[in-house]
């Protein structure tokens, strides 16, 4: 539901504007064969090369604008504004006048920029001018002369232009402020009351004047002979039109419906909601093309006046109003088994949302009925108030129950829901209820005060931007369907994706031009918003336009293509040849990668013109901040680029970093993650392995030491067991023959004669299984050769021994049993608990 009319108007305008600008650009474009040569100059001026005059031949301006022209114009505008006294369509055609004026001057001051960069950079690539007292050669003063006069030649016309440029503007910005001001108390205005019925009879023959003067203009045409002729000779295209206009309107809709029952029956996911949607939008489409045919009937009968022909082409926007609602109200409210309305209500409700949206689209088109109508006839304010005032009441009590659904919707998903409450969307839906139920109570009372031009803004601006919140909605669904049929995947993981909701994201930014137009926002003030932002943001002597930020983006992306794509041809083509280890190689990748993306990001910069020189300030102030807030992040950076060049650890080294020990597995400029032997991971910052004590086991090598203690019974023969481990020791895989195992007797314990085995291993990774395996050698040779592994033994010496059972046999006698205490701590005298029998110890 936008403005057909408004925006049909202004889609005219365009074409006829590209229209004209494609016959300007091609009789502007001539042959390039019959181009004239640019003759050399004739050489007047003995002083001046001929290079020199033909130059400033080709950089002088060739259609610059006309300012005496122009200062009328603009003087013209200006008195216009003082006054105050224009229309708004006069206004309207000052502004077009002026903006064209506008773009001329934007157009001259980018002409001659490079050869005025040119100069700019000649005359700086020259020495210093000379300080006061000072003297410089007579060449070099010649030249800065010549050049510093060549450059103010080049920038007059441009200066001229920015000044034009500047004077433009201000008369367009106060244009579009007093329009808006208008607007503004136009809307404020308040007019005659519709209540009072002396305006009704007023307003009655009014209305009935213009049926009468529709209906004599009708019959004048057919009493014509050459009306009546043409329309004999298009009798027959006429009945087929109107026939097909029938049709299309009574049962293209009904087709549509059965045709989309058919493609639900057949598939399922997300699919069968793509093809339902896009097959739902011919309910629009056919009834559309039935009312242009309809519309194209009345046009070649001829029978239609003036007034005829615009009451006809009223209605038929009132139908297009209706059917367009009609199919937005299906969409959001669901018909009957479909799974894909927006709102969660019941059968009833749904069906009485289909009809209000459907009522309330056919209001509005009767409200742009009477508004149009009235302006053309010339009605009274009187009569335009009474006319509305239905209109204006008839909506509000539709947007009334329009917003009690939208409540209900809201109590549904909170009786559905047992722990999460309603989501963004229900809660935004509910506020939406309770606004819509407020604008459809004011509005019809400030159009019964008199404020009719206010009422009817609000009340159908208000539903015509609901009516575009709900078709972002189902665009919404689409997103998610199609998302799904792409991705092949159920409609719960595609309603769960990020892709549907950025593509939803860009459409509520597209939509944001409807939304101003909505509400009366002007189309020259949207273009006016475009031409601002193209035109850039100025930063010093920089400015900066989307598209240069476009470029940048790409540039930027360009370059850390190049990056990855360069380190993955090091990675894992020609580093891999090399003698280095997989440190250095890594090193060396991460370290082309951080300097690729650096470059990447000066080059997209300086691409678009922003000159670095002037960030230094900017980088200060941030060497300032890093210096005190982002000291540890700084640290940590340096120490990863210590890390990376001088690599005293590499990924997959075996290490010991304080009490974590585990396997390299990364190494980043700010932190190092390791995996410890229990598979978890742990991230230590680079300060840490840069100040801090770091133990590497295989640091250049995977060589290691392995240590086991052993110790036998005294009385052993201590040269047999020196042969038994060096004999298992030597005999196993993983221990090296040079330098050879060591088997030492080290000390007399307290329990057993302690030996030491030490053994070099090839891979000190497998040091646990080494372990395993030469202790249950041991454990075998010393059981077949007789030698005892001791445990340890303790000899416990009680003085006065007789004390611990002398009164144990007084009570207890031989049994060994005695009755606790009457202070037993064993006895609970609270729960009357038997006291629990003692056994003596053995040999007691």
């Amino acid at each position: 539901m936008l403005r057909i009319h408004s925006l049909g108007l202004a889609l005219t305008l365009l074409v006829l504007m590209a229209g004209v600008l494609w016959a300007q650009d091609t009789t502007n474009q001539e042959d390039p064969a019959l181009e004239p040569e640019i003759a050399a100059p004739v050489v007047e001026d003995p002083n001046v090369s001929a290079a020199e005059q033909m130059m400033e031949q080709i950089t002088a301006p060739s259609d610059s604008p006309a300012y005496e022209e122009w200062a009328r114009v603009a003087a013209r505008a200006e008195h216009a504004l003082e006054t105050g006294r224009a229309s708004d369509q006069a206004l309207e055609a000052l502004r077009a006048e002026v903006d064209e004026w506008r773009s001329r001057f934007a157009a001259a001051r980018d002409e001659n920029k490079v050869r005025i960069a040119a100069l700019r950079n000649q005359i700086a690539a020259l020495p210093e001018a000379p300080a006061e007292g000072e003297t410089e050669s007579d060449t070099l003063a010649a030249q800065r002369a010549q050049l510093q006069e060549q450059l103010s030649e080049l920038e007059t016309p441009v200066r001229a232009a920015e000044v034009a440029f500047a004077r433009a503007d201000t008369i367009i910005s106060a244009i579009d402020d007093l329009l808006r001001s208008r607007q503004t108390a136009e809307l404020f205005t308040i007019g005659p009351s519709p209540v009072n019925p002396s305006h009704w009879s007023e307003a009655a023959s009014d209305i009935a004047d213009t049926f009468n003067q529709a209906w004599r203009g009708t019959i004048g045409s057919i009493e014509t002979d050459s009306q009546r002729t043409q329309f004999r000779r298009a009798l027959i295209p006429v009945i087929i039109l109107f026939v097909i206009a029938f049709v299309l309107i009574v049962r293209g809709r009904s087709w549509v419906i059965n045709a989309g029952v058919r493609v639900r029956s057949r598939g399922d996911g997300p699919a069968r909601g793509v093809w339902s949607f896009l097959i739902s939008l011919g309910q629009m489409v056919v009834p559309l093309l039935g009312l242009l045919a309809a519309l194209l009937a009345l046009g070649m009968s001829g029978l239609m006046g003036l007034r005829g022909q615009l009451i006809s082409e009223l209605i038929l926007a009132v139908g297009v109003n209706l059917i367009v609602a009609r199919w937005l109200g299906s969409r959001v409210f669901g018909l009957p088994g479909a799974e894909w309305q927006v709102l969660n209500l019941g059968k009833i409700a749904r069906a009485e949302g289909r009809l209000e949206a459907a009522l309330l689209g056919f209001a509005y088109g009767a409200y742009q009925l009477v508004h149009e109508l009235a302006a053309f006839e010339g009605y009274s304010e009187a009569t335009t108030a009474v006319l509305e005032l239905p209109v204006i009441v008839f909506a509000g009590v539709l947007m009334v129950r329009l917003g009690r659904l939208l409540l209900n919707h809201r109590e549904s998903v909170e009786g559905e829901g047992e722990d999460e409450g309603p989501n963004f969307i229900d809660r935004t839906l509910s506020l939406a209820g309770r606004l819509l139920m407020i604008v459809g109570i004011v509005g019809p009372i400030m159009a019964a005060l008199g404020y009719a031009i206010l009422a009817g803004t609000v009340v159908f601006n208000t539903a015509l931007s609901f009516a575009m919140i709900g078709f972002l909605l189902v665009l919404h669904g689409f997103f998610v369907d199609l998302w799904g049929m792409i991705r092949g995947g159920t409609t719960q993981d595609a309603r769960e994706a990020l892709t549907p909701v950025l593509a939803s994201l860009v459409s509520v930014i597209l939509s944001v031009p409807f939304f101003a137009l909505i509400w009366g926002a002007r189309e020259t003030d949207l273009w006016e918003i475009w031409g601002t932002v193209m035109r850039g943001v100025t930063f010093g002597e920089t400015v900066i336009s989307p598209t240069d930020i476009v470029f940048l983006i790409i540039v930027f992306l360009i370059g850390v293509a190049l990056t990855r794509l360069i380190q993955g041809m090091l990675k894992t083509t020609v580093l891999p040849k090399t003698k280095m280890d997989i440190g250095g190689r890594n090193a060396i990748t991460s370290g082309i990668g951080y300097l690729g993306i650096f470059l990447a990001a000066v080059i997209a910069i300086t691409s678009v013109g922003i000159n670095l020189s002037s960030l230094a300030v900017v980088f200060g102030a941030l060497s300032v901040g890093i210096g005190f807030g982002l000291q540890n992040i700084v640290s940590n950076f340096v120490s990863g680029i210590i890390l990376l060049i001088e690599r005293p650890i590499s990924e997959g080294d075996w290490i010991t970093v304080g009490t974590e020990m585990g396997i390299v597995k990364d190494i980043s400029v700010r932190s190092t993650r390791i995996e410890t032997f229990d598979r978890t991971d742990v991230v230590i910052p680079n300060s840490d392995l840069i100040s801090g004590v770091v133990t590497n086991y295989t640091r250049g090598n995977r060589v290691g030491r392995l240590v086991i203690d052993i110790g036998v019974a005294y009385g052993s023969d201590t040269h047999r067991v020196a042969e038994i481990l060096k004999e298992i020791v030597m005999d196993h895989p993983m221990v090296t023959v040079n330098p050879e195992p060591q088997v030492g007797f080290m000390e007399f314990g307290a329990d057993a004669l302690m030996f030491q085995i030490r053994a070099i291993l090839s891979d000190v990774f497998f040091i646990l299984n080494v372990r395993d395996e030469l202790n249950h050698a041991i454990a075998k040779k010393f059981s077949e050769e007789g030698i005892e592994i001791p445990f340890a033994q303790r000899d416990l010496w009680i003085r006065n021994p007789e004390s611990l059972h002398g009164p144990v046999a007084r009570e207890s006698g031989a049994t060994g049993v005695r009755n606790a205490e009457p202070d037993d701590p064993r006895r609970d005298p609270d729960h009357g608990t038997e006291p629990e029998a003692w056994e003596a110890p053995d040999g007691d």
